[in-house]
Parts: C-alpha cells; sequence; structure tokens
C-alpha cells in the first residue's frame, strides 16, 4: 500500500467515526477486494492450523462474557474480569436485534463502543453474532422477525403443529438476516481494517433444534423427497450400507431426517457467511451443542440438537457451508473421558481445534493444557465477566474473581510467550495432558523421549516411599493438574503445568546410556520473544521429577545422557 493510498483510508476511516452510528439507512456493500496485508485469516499445513493474526501464528486464550453483557454499559463490568483473567481474546455476542431494531435502520453504536475499548484494554474480539438462531431459538431477532410467522415461517411438526425454531426453508428470513450480517460486516471492515480487532466470526449460534428431529413443512417436504446433492455424497458416508445414490431416506435411512435437517441449515449459513466474507473476508466458524461422544452411534432420539454441527455431521458442513472454517465443540460436561473424546472427534485433518465455549467450574481448568498442548487455535471458558450472574451446574457456582483467576494463572504465564506457543503448536511441536478423573499417571510421547506426568505427589520423594504417610497435598480434592510441554530443539522443551510432577526419560534406541537433567531453567519470555532465566532448578527440586505447584510457572529444560 502506498502512502497516498494509506492517508486516504486513514482519513475516510476519522471521517466516518465521525458520523453517528445511529438509525442509518444500510451501507451499500464495498466492492470485495483482495485481503488486506496481514489481516486475519486461517491456514493449513500437513493437517494442522494456525490463526495468523498481524502476520504470524496466534494462540486465543479467550474469554467469552455472559449472553447479556453486549451492551456499552455492560461492557463495565467485563474488562476487570477479563483483565484479571489475562486474555488476549473477548468473545463477545452482536444480537441481531439490537443493531435492527426497525427493519432497515442500522444502529452500530455498541459495535464502535466495543472496539475502541478492546483497543484501549489490548484485546482482540470475536465476534458471536446472534441471528436468525441462538441456542437453537429465535430469541435474538428483532420483534419485526419473531412474531411474523407468515414472512418469516417457523418449523412444524408432523401434524402441521408450528415448532419454536425458525425455518431453515425461510426465503424472507434468510434475506433479511444475510442483510443485516454483510451490514455488519462492512462495518467491521470500515471501522476495524486498519486495527485488526475483530479476528473472527461466530455465525449463528448452537444450532438445530430440539423436540424436532427437522422441518415438515409442505416446503420441507418436497425438498426431502429430492435426492441428495452430489457434494454431500462425497463428503458424508452413511452410517448404514444403503443406496449409493437416490433420495434422504434412501440414502441415509434412519439417519436421514436429521442429515437432512443439517444440510438445511448449513445451507443457510453458508449463504449468510458467504455474502460476509465478499464484504470483509475474515475466519469463520460455527458452534455446537454436542451430542455425547462416547454413545454408539445411533440415529437421533430427541438426545441432541438435531440439524447442528455435531461429530458425525461435521462432513456435511464441509460440504454445504465451504465459507465456514471450522465447526467447533462447546464443552458442558467435566467427565474427563468425554471431554477427551470430544476433541478428538472434532480435532480432524479438514476441521481445525478450538474451543469457543467451556464450562468455567474449577473443574475445568485443568483442561487448558490439554486444549493449548494438542495446537488448538484456542479456548474460551464461558461467563467471564462480573455480573454476579452463575450458570451453574453448567459452570461455576462462583462468581468474580473466585471464578476468574484459576484461570487467569494458567493465562499470565502462556501470554508472554502466546506467539511462540502459537508457532510451536502450527510446526507439530506441542503437547499436552490434563489429570483424568482416575488420577492416574499419563505418557506424552516426545520425539526421542517420554515423558510422564504423575499426580497428587508431595514434592519430595517417590510413592512408596513413605508409606506411613496417607495424608494427601492440599487443593488437590478435585482433578485440577494438567502439563503442556513444547519440544523446542531434539533435546530442549519449555513445560507449563500446575498440580503434576514431571519426569523426562529417553525413548530412543538403547545405547546403554542414561538421561539426566542438563539444566532446568526457571523463567520467561520478554517481549522480543528472548528467553530470561530467573533461576536454575537442581537438587530437592529436581531429584524426583520437576514438581508443578498451584502456581503455573515456565521451565525451559535441557536433557543430556551419560
Amino acid at each position: 500500500m502506498n502512502n497516498a493510498t494509506s492517508h486516504l483510508l486513514t482519513f475516510l476511516s476519522v471521517l466516518t467515526l465521525a458520523t453517528s452510528s445511529l438509525a442509518v439507512e444500510p451501507t451499500v456493500p464495498v466492492v470485495p477486494t483482495a485481503r488486506a496485508a496481514n489481516q486475519p485469516q486461517l491456514i493449513q499445513k500437513d493437517g494442522r492450523y494456525a490463526l495468523m493474526v498481524d502476520g504470524a501464528p496466534f494462540v486465543m486464550l479467550g474469554a467469552q462474557v455472559h449472553n447479556s453483557s453486549n451492551y456499552p454499559e455492560a461492557l463495565k463490568k467485563v474488562w476487570p474480569a477479563i483483565q484479571d483473567m489475562h486474555a488476549n481474546t473477548v468473545e463477545i455476542p452482536v444480537a441481531w436485534e439490537q443493531i435492527e431494531t426497525t427493519e432497515g435502520k442500522f444502529d452500530f453504536s455498541y459495535v464502535d463502543t466495543l472496539l475502541e475499548q478492546a483497543r484501549q484494554h489490548k484485546v482482540h474480539v470475536v465476534l458471536l453474532w446472534f441471528g436468525t438462531w441462538k441456542n437453537t431459538g429465535p430469541q435474538y431477532t428483532p420483534e419485526w422477525v419473531k412474531f411474523n410467522n407468515q414472512r418469516f415461517p417457523r418449523m412444524m411438526d408432523k401434524n402441521g403443529k408450528v415448532s419454536y425454531c425458525l425455518s431453515p426453508f425461510g426465503e424472507e428470513t434468510l434475506k433479511a438476516d444475510k442483510k443485516a450480517f454483510v451490514a455488519l460486516m462492512n462495518h467491521i471492515k470500515t471501522r476495524d481494517q486498519l486495527h485488526h480487532t475483530v479476528i473472527m466470526m461466530q455465525v449463528e449460534n448452537e444450532v438445530g433444534t430440539y423436540g424436532l428431529v427437522r422441518d415438515f413443512s409442505p416446503q420441507a417436504q418436497v425438498r426431502f423427497k429430492q435426492d441428495v446433492p452430489q457434494a454431500v455424497l462425497d463428503h458424508k458416508k452413511s452410517p448404514v450400507a444403503l443406496a449409493a445414490k437416490g433420495s434422504w431416506s434412501e440414502v441415509y435411512g434412519d439417519y436421514a431426517d436429521q442429515y437432512f435437517h443439517t444440510y438445511a441449515i448449513a445451507s443457510y449459513i453458508e449463504e449468510i457467511a458467504k455474502a460476509g466474507r465478499a464484504v470483509y473476508d475474515l475466519p469463520m466458524y460455527v458452534n455446537n451443542s454436542l451430542r455425547d461422544p462416547l454413545e454408539p452411534m445411533a440415529p437421533w432420539k430427541d438426545n441432541f440438537a438435531s440439524g447442528g454441527p455435531t461429530y458425525d455431521a461435521i462432513d456435511i458442513y464441509k460440504a454445504a457451508a465451504p465459507h465456514i472454517d471450522i465447526a467447533a465443540p462447546d464443552i458442558y460436561s467435566a467427565d474427563s473421558n468425554k471431554f477427551k473424546a470430544t476433541l478428538d472427534r472434532f480435532q480432524r485433518q479438514d476441521n481445525a481445534l478450538m474451543l469457543p465455549e467451556m464450562g468455567n467450574a474449577a473443574e475445568y481448568v485443568r483442561y487448558a493444557y490439554l486444549v493449548l498442548g494438542r495446537g488448538a487455535l484456542g479456548f474460551s471458558p464461558f461467563g467471564i465477566d462480573y455480573t454476579e450472574y452463575s450458570n451453574f451446574p453448567l459452570g461455576s457456582k462462583m462468581t468474580g474473581k473466585p471464578m476468574v483467576e484459576p484461570f487467569g494463572k494458567i493465562y499470565a504465564a502462556f501470554r508472554p510467550m502466546e506467539r511462540q506457543w502459537a508457532q510451536w503448536a502450527f510446526e507439530g511441536r506441542t503437547y499436552g495432558v490434563a489429570e483424568n478423573d482416575a488420577r492416574t499417571d499419563q505418557t506424552i510421547s516426545l520425539k526421542n523421549w517420554k515423558a510422564t506426568i504423575s499426580f497428587r505427589e508431595w514434592q519430595f520423594g517417590d510413592k512408596g516411599m513413605f508409606p506411613g504417610i496417607k495424608d494427601l497435598p492440599e487443593h488437590t480434592d478435585i482433578p485440577n493438574g494438567g502439563v503442556a510441554i513444547a519440544q523446542i530443539s531434539d533435546n530442549e522443551f519449555i513445560i507449563i503445568g500446575q498440580y503434576a510432577r514431571v519426569r523426562i526419560d529417553w525413548a530412543g534406541a538403547n545405547d546403554g546410556k542414561t538421561s539426566m537433567w542438563g539444566r532446568v531453567e526457571e523463567g520467561h519470555y520478554d517481549a522480543s520473544g528472548k528467553w530470561v532465566m530467573e533461576r536454575n532448578w537442581n537438587g530437592d527440586q529436581t531429584d524426583y521429577g520437576l514438581n508443578l505447584t498451584g502456581t503455573p510457572v515456565v521451565l525451559k529444560v535441557k536433557m543430556g545422557m551419560y
């Protein structure tokens, strides 16, 4: 970009900021242009992904606010929590009802306030578009949409009874939602393309339908009897051996209703995402209220939201919504087996791992190490603000600092090396474990080395050395340990964790030699990316392994052989 163009864009930006954003006519979509330099984007290599922000990999140490914290006055209770969290990204809604209360009149004053304050607090933003669907329902649509079933039809059951959920076949609904989303994307581009405050967009929220497998309206019935599109056939094999092509029932049998509904919703979302990205090409994702990852595969039985990007339907979203980059899980079960199984099902060669929502209770803290160690783009505990609202039992009973600070300790340790960690993750150098509910030891296979992680250990001595001691270490009454490791060279590692003990042993060719710690430095990375040693661990601090307490520290470890 030459200087003249840069000055012109800056002038236009300032001029736009000087005008009121209240009750204006919808702006004319800008002509799509090539991606601006350093604009946020998702890149992929060898099945690994990186979110590029300002030209380098970035890991989101995120915090998602409560649903109703998306107003300027409410932001006063958001920023203190974000600061205590040490988050680098805030996930926050923009509701259709708040930007287009009157049809055709758009108010982006909240968006402007949010962007300005986010920049002041030096955090990035992921905007959550609450449009046609939020948790499957229409409650965030404007009133002129909510109560006009004739223009904006709802789904119908087999008996013609109207459902709570807006139909994905509502042409006027799609047209209106798309118009509002395009106006939002155009406004973000005008206000933010030089700043990159907004780094990603969520399109709709936890879509699907509870209590009804699909739309049975006359229009839907006609579509249901048509042949399955070739793009879907190319992506999604039937769980049962049926026809290779034909109608939804002929191809998918008892899964047909769910998969047809999935395709209908995904196609609807694709139209919105495609139109938005034509204006401002930011990465976009959909989030998901989960089906049980451990239950045997079976057709829908009113046990999850049909039509959402559940693990068995990711392929349909890939086929129907190519402008959506990621299908992401929202995890609100602290069960360690279910948590890990969900990550396994969503982290795929064609789907980056990202956790846009998870519970904020103490039982979830340990999973930060597992998620970040697996190379996720980032994760965000839900409900991070100081509004004194608790979403227990999905989250913590506590509010305020007692809820935020356990996550904040981890983020504070990761923040100085967030860019390095994101780069290591993109290179496939990171690993992580979380203490499981059985409290058993876990191992990590590294290049030529093996890490053994144990929990509920005293800092001195091995288990069994003092059989008369029956006490257990403090603060280990619930599983809360975790460790993340980055192998930065053949014999060097960055280790970070809490409430755990780490041992590293040689796992390469056995040549009769024994491994030992070469050096264990506690320290941090400075703003220039240089390692700064604070002290070297030795003696009691290394004789029985590296003991990580409740305050996460960053260790730079070098191994050797003798």
